[in-house]
């Protein structure tokens, strides 16, 4: 009896997916729409305290919790609250703004000193337009961190040519909703799966950038250590730069006070070596993880604490 009636739930359950995710894509693509009406900054904020208020209420909050104690066991319990408050907040203000990212971005590289919502340093803006310009290939990575979303904008709106591996939201009527924004101004999107290596490496061949985030967590990656405790990360850039010759940079979007935004791009990454001159998958991708620990040691309440970071 107990057997049929797992059998019973999983078939309704299979048999319910369809309606639910056409209602979720639905109510994606409606929340989008809506939220373009209104102005950027004033959703935001309201898109941070909304999700604040609901997230302390999930089991990501614990998880956050638990991951920020780990990381930074010198802390306070009101300072870890202080962060994870501020983790929601952004996390809801990427939302607010991913409705206008086609419009966010108002940085005019004819008129830098035009005020707005994006800001450079002098050196950042010096190593994009060299990258931009010298004709080669590049490898990019960033972190889920401040509004990663803006990143490929940046790329595109300042004509860096830019393949961009991403990954799909599990449901594909809310796919195609985000799918339909991402199109905008934005560089050549590689969906991760088992042909995207081959993609990301040919892009390079031809001279392009490639650009993906490195911080999650990969159950079958290599072994790296960040913030003292070992983990796992995805080695897909260091084996591409195995493949190609190319520099390694990473790029942030940092969030500001009052809605606006300063990117930047760091120098180059050396890579690892082995003893036999070929690069090291697993010391090129602890080198990169350690530019992303001082990222969010820098500025924690900006990163995305609410999923597995550890073993």
């Amino acid at each position: 009896m107990k057997r049929l009636l797992l059998r019973t739930r999983a078939h309704l359950r299979d048999a319910a997916k369809p309606v639910t995710d056409a209602a979720i894509g639905g109510l994606t693509i409606g929340l989008l729409r809506t939220t373009r009406y209104f102005d950027p900054e004033k959703t935001a904020r309201f898109f941070g305290r909304a999700a604040h208020f609901i997230g302390r209420r999930l089991r990501e909050d614990r998880i956050g919790r638990e991951n920020l104690k780990a990381a930074f066991p010198e802390k306070s319990p009101e300072e870890i609250e202080e962060i994870l408050t501020g983790v929601w907040h952004n996390l809801g203000r990427i939302g607010a703004e991913f409705a206008h990212i086609d419009r966010i971005w108002d940085h005019d590289p004819q008129n830098p000193d035009k005020p707005g919502r994006v800001e450079f340093s002098a050196r950042s803006k010096q190593l994009f337009d060299q990258l931009r310009d010298d004709g080669k290939p590049a490898l990019f990575f960033a972190a889920h961190l401040g509004n990663w979303e803006l990143s490929p904008i940046a790329a595109a709106a300042h004509g860096l040519d830019a393949t961009i591996l991403f990954r799909r939201p599990n449901i594909e009527a809310a796919d195609r909703a985000i799918e339909r924004i991402r199109a905008v101004n934005l560089g050549t999107l590689v969906p991760a799966g088992r042909d995207a290596p081959l993609k990301l490496a040919q892009a390079l061949k031809n001279g392009q950038h490639v650009a993906m985030l490195v911080d999650q967590y990969l159950t079958n990656g290599v072994p790296v250590t960040f913030f003292g405790r070992k983990t796992t990360a995805n080695p897909l850039l260091a084996r591409l730069r195995r493949q190609i010759d190319c520099p390694i940079h990473g790029t942030r979007i940092i969030r500001l006070p009052d809605g606006r935004f300063r990117g930047e791009v760091t120098e180059e990454v050396k890579p690892v070596f082995d003893a036999s001159g070929q690069i090291d998958i697993q010391g090129t991708m602890q080198a990169i993880t350690d530019v992303v620990e001082g990222w969010v040691r820098e500025y924690p309440d900006q990163w995305l604490w609410l999923h597995r970071r550890w073993r």
